[in-house]
């Protein structure tokens, strides 16, 4: 079975090897009991969130972890992905900027990933 963490180590390979940007984890483990972690990211348009969502989809897929839910993956604008145990959210600027989701969840532990380029 694969951990947590190989899961997480494995969507954020992805999404920056998709060109992802502004890519952080939230911890809310200590003060959310829907989910443990949030992975937020930004994507450059409503297409390129889909095939960050789709790499997601994909890579999880081979490791026999399928998505409980998954939001937004129509129109782009904000993807979630719902993997119970950690949610990611594919944002496009406007609608990150709106959310602000790092805002909302200022209080939590993050770590902040670089996105390669």
């Amino acid at each position: 079975m694969v951990s947590n963490d190989d899961l997480i180590n494995l969507v954020v390979k992805s999404i920056q090897e998709k060109k992802a940007i502004d890519i952080i984890k939230l911890d809310v483990s200590k003060v959310c009991d829907a989910t443990d972690l949030f992975i937020i990211c930004t994507s450059q348009t409503n297409i390129h969130s889909r095939a960050l969502a789709n790499t997601i989809i994909e890579r999880l897929k081979k490791k026999n972890v399928f998505a409980h839910h998954i939001e937004g993956y129509e129109l782009g604008r904000w993807v979630l992905l719902d993997y119970i145990d950690f949610i990611v959210h594919i944002f496009l600027p406007k609608q990150r900027s709106y959310y602000d989701l790092e805002r909302l969840w200022g209080d939590v532990p993050r770590e902040e990933y670089v996105s390669e380029t």
